[in-house]
């Protein structure tokens, strides 16, 4: 008959000695016991007993069965720890090759953020500040002799800036801090200025618009409204000095991209500064970054608290530039103006404000031929900004959307609501300056409104021959 599996796979166990041997059990008397399931029980009265010649030879049997069946439970137990340590490699090489998609998936990821930062013209500020590095040598470009024309123009609100390269607009400058006598009254080495200068330059961008000729024109504006307004004879010379410096430095490393999109876009800058004027407060900090360079530090022989009160003075006028804060600015000097006193520290500080803004914005002031071309840069500028808005699902505002703007309703709502009602209220304290500056602003909105007044009726014609075309059709 078949034997059961499990008995046959017992049978495989039995040492060999042990197949090839008789057993028989003796009952203790001695007599042959049959082996068989009739047999009596073994009891300790009437224990069975094996042969004195097989019962070593079944120890040893016993001995070599419990080796046999404890290697096969080793077996069992290595199997199991094999399949273990399987189990957990193929975890760590499916983990590994996990992690090897997501780092190829990550680097794939900052190529394209570099790309995308490298075309945007918004890579990382200052990288590395290698922009705030000075150069050692002394300044190489030519200290130009200004004619007297120039040097008349230059006290003009008129001064066209666009005739002039970035070395002579350089050198202009450097002019300005001579004339006004800056450079005589604080002991300002003229190496460093030419220094300090030339690292000012290094660190405007090439934007459309927020580059080094904004950064002359609006210093070359607050020069002329010095001179226009005989300012030197109603601010101390420290406040002359901060003026010019906060103009030079007003826009430093603009990335071209407004405060909105900063803070939109939760940007670096707007992270950095809590929303709160993140670009002015960039350009307080490049502009005393540079000066923190010995070679370009102007103020080297002031005291502490002179320069304390310049950095103050320099921080207070540029964050006056945000236009988020215009009305706020305005109201106030507009409280005061009635009743000016330069003795009183808040009054003055007041209106340096209110000064820093006119020259910021104050292109229309100039004559047409040199104003215009600002318009179009400016425009380049929002529409760049607009356009990567769009692409980012970030609010456009109706100003700055290629599709919605024209130069006229770009500045006719500019110069009417902003510009004139400024500089008006600046004229109570300086009437001189209406016809250099308030009459041309006047000019310049009339001019704006005839233009949309053409704009207006070659679309209305263009709408009619639609219309006429669509009629024709149906």
């Amino acid at each position: 008959p078949l034997l059961p599996h499990s008995y046959t796979q017992q049978k495989k166990l039995y040492p060999p000695t042990l197949q090839n041997t008789n057993l028989s059990l003796l009952d203790s008397s001695g007599a042959m016991v049959s082996i068989d399931p009739t047999m009596p029980h073994n009891t300790e009265s009437s224990s069975l007993v094996l042969p004195s010649d097989k019962e070593e030879l079944f120890q040893n049997v016993l001995t070599q069965v419990a080796e046999q069946f404890s290697r096969a439970f080793k077996i069992n137990e290595l199997k199991t720890e094999v399949t273990n340590r399987l189990a957990m490699l193929e975890k760590r090489v499916e983990l590994e090759g996990m992690k090897v998609v997501e780092i190829e998936k990550c680097r794939n990821d900052i190529k394209k953020l570099r790309e995308e930062m490298a075309s945007r013209n918004n890579s990382n500020f200052l990288e590395d500040n290698k922009k705030l590095t000075p150069r050692r040598d002394v300044p190489s470009y030519p200290k130009y002799h200004l004619s007297k024309e120039t040097v008349e123009a230059l006290r003009l609100p008129t001064f066209d800036a666009w005739q002039w390269e970035p070395n002579e607009m350089l050198s202009c400058l450097e002019h300005m801090y001579h004339d006004l006598g800056l450079v005589k009254d604080f002991n300002i080495n003229p190496i460093t200025l030419k220094r300090w200068l030339l690292s000012i330059h290094d660190n405007y961008r090439n934007n459309p618009f927020h580059n080094f000729r904004h950064c002359f024109c609006v210093t070359q504006m607050m020069y002329s409204m010095i001179c226009l307004c005989s300012l030197q004879e109603k601010f101390t010379q420290l406040d002359i000095l901060i003026l010019m410096t906060a103009a030079v430095c007003h826009d430093l490393d603009h990335p071209g991209f407004n405060n909105t999109y900063q803070i939109n876009a939760r940007t670096e800058l707007a992270v950095r500064y809590n929303d709160i004027s993140p670009l002015e407060n960039h350009h307080c900090a490049v502009a005393f970054q540079i000066f923190s360079q010995p070679d370009c530090n102007i103020f080297s022989n002031f005291d502490p608290e002179a320069f304390k009160q310049i950095r103050q003075g320099t921080i207070t006028l540029i964050l006056a530039t945000d236009m988020a804060r215009h009305g706020e600015i305005l109201d106030s000097f507009k409280q005061k103006v009635d009743n000016f006193d330069y003795t009183d520290e808040e009054h003055v500080t007041c209106l340096k404000m209110v000064l820093i803004k006119c020259c910021d914005i104050s292109n229309e002031v100039r004559p047409m031929e040199v104003a215009e071309p600002w318009v179009d840069c400016l425009l380049e500028e929002y529409f760049m900004q607009s356009d990567r808005e769009k692409a980012e699902g970030l609010p456009v505002a109706p100003f700055m959307d290629r599709e919605k703007v024209t130069k006229p309703t770009a500045q006719i709502g500019f110069i009417k609501f902003v510009l004139i009602p400024m500089f008006e209220t600046v004229m109570k304290l300086f009437p001189q300056i209406e016809e250099a500056m308030v009459q041309p602003l006047r000019e310049s909105r009339d001019r704006y409104e005839e233009l949309k007044q053409i704009d207006d009726a070659m679309n209305e014609k263009k709408k009619k021959r639609t219309e006429h075309s669509i009629s024709c059709i149906f």
